[in-house]
């Protein structure tokens, strides 16, 4: 198998080409985008087995969308993402939680 092919033991490849997440990220102040690029760096360094292990990520299916799943990038802030094989690709970026879980 391929990293790319990726199973829960390869390590996660980000996927950060989304317009709308792109948008989103860049518009964040300068100590939320620290926080962001801290967690991203630190999902990049974990297998899919570690990220489902940590409980600080929250990694969490939407019961409302099959398929896509929030994660916190920072204490202010989650992303909607969706996994293909290795790659997480990040879709959304919200600072509402009701709103990443599509309560609003």
């Amino acid at each position: 198998m391929s990293p790319r092919e990726g199973g829960n033991s390869a390590k996660i490849l980000l996927g950060l080409n989304h317009p709308g997440f792109q948008s989103e990220l860049f518009s964040l102040d300068a100590p939320e985008i620290k926080k962001a690029f801290k967690t991203l760096k630190k999902l990049k360094a974990l297998t899919w087995n570690e990220l489902f292990q940590d409980h600080g990520l929250k990694w969490e299916e939407l019961k409302s969308l099959p398929g896509k799943y929030t994660i916190r990038l920072s204490q202010s802030y989650r992303a909607v993402v969706v996994r293909e094989n290795a790659f997480m690709r990040f879709q959304t970026l919200h600072g509402d939680h009701d709103e990443a879980y599509g309560n609003k």
